[in-house]
């Protein structure tokens, strides 16, 4: 069924009513709701196939869903079917949290930007794992894994571990979330001081689990945009050391002066949307530098046209995440990228 660009305007604008943490609950549970009953052919998308195979995997188009859209696998019917090449799901904690006090999501409208202080608020790891054994999935499923407020930045990689063992059966790839600005010190992970323990830690649980289970799953990095181009050089200096398969850039910023709206410049939080779009596409540029082929590169941030998604690949993306751009934009945005971008 095609929804007309206005009608869902005239929606947005509705829902735009009310906080965006409630608007964003109420319109994926509407969602799953449609997706889920006798009404859900009229819904379906065809996907636009263009094959792409990455990291082993086959992806059917280029342009993915990023974690945090549905963090506990709710809403996968949803998901599953509306044209996407991939979807990524999480970021989910071994144990439940409720994340940083409300209000914690903001949007910055003349911006088309959305500012979120969550701090990986999830039902936890088990709850998507019950989720995802229900589900047969239309493309390849990414769990993306973070580490609980409660665990100390020296022991984060317990958590980690812990969420792989959990899900790498039904993992089609893992991301380790190491630059949420949300959970405290979490992005000191990128630094020279943790990330050796670190990825040395994730790589042993990963190929102890490979064994086990007969299976491989790509590791991929989601990093910051915020990171120095020192930090950089050293990260994925180890990202090739330790044969990481991907990297997501980017993560939210939390630099508020990219918004022209200046009353959220005391915000907590990280920005998304289309304020980070350059600033995500210079990290892209920079990381291809420094990696060239042998990392495959996740672009998001900032994607809202199909101009913009272009420009992301040309930065040296070899697959697309989005997120902010489905609030403001709606499906169409999915069908107007997968139908043009190759």
């Amino acid at each position: 069924m095609k929804i007309s660009k206005s009608l869902f305007r005239l929606y947005r604008n509705t829902i735009f009513m009310l906080p965006a943490e409630t608007a964003h609950s109420i319109s994926l549970a509407s969602a799953e709701f449609l997706y889920k009953s006798w009404l859900k052919n009229m819904f379906i998308a065809d996907r636009k196939s263009m094959p792409n195979k990455l990291m082993g995997l086959s992806f059917p188009n280029k342009l993915g869903l990023a974690a945090g859209f549905d963090k506990n696998g709710d809403y996968l019917n949803f998901d599953n079917n509306i044209g996407l090449g991939f979807i990524e799901l999480g970021t989910v904690t071994p144990k439940a949290q409720y994340g940083n006090s409300k209000p914690r999501i903001f949007r910055s409208i003349k911006d088309t930007a959305i500012i979120n202080h969550l701090g990986f608020n999830n039902k936890g790891v088990q709850h998507l794992k019950n989720n995802l054994q229900l589900i047969e999935r239309n493309q390849p499923i990414g769990i993306n894994i973070g580490k609980n407020s409660s665990t100390t930045i020296e022991l984060a990689h317990e958590d980690y571990q812990y969420c792989m063992k959990e899900i790498f059966s039904l993992a089609d790839y893992i991301t380790l979330n190491i630059s949420s600005p949300n959970t405290s010190r979490l992005r000191e992970l990128h630094s020279d001081n943790y990330l050796d323990t670190f990825l040395h830690e994730i790589k042993k649980t990963h190929s102890e689990l490979t064994k086990k289970y007969k299976k491989r799953v790509p590791l991929v990095l989601k990093i910051s945009p915020d990171i120095k181009d020192n930090d950089l050089e050293i990260l994925c200096r180890k990202m090739l050391n330790y044969e990481i398969d991907g990297v997501i850039a980017t993560n939210t910023t939390i630099d508020k002066n990219l918004l022209t709206d200046k009353s959220y410049l005391n915000n907590k939080g990280g920005v998304s949307g289309k304020p980070l779009f350059k600033k995500s596409n210079i990290l892209i540029k920079n990381i291809k530098n420094l990696v060239k082929d042998n990392i495959v590169i996740v672009g998001a941030g900032g994607i809202t046209s199909k101009e913009s998604a272009v420009e992301k690949l040309s930065s040296g993306a070899d697959l697309l995440q989005l997120y902010t751009g489905l609030v403001y934009f709606g499906l169409d945005l999915i069908k107007e990228i997968t139908r043009e971008t190759k």
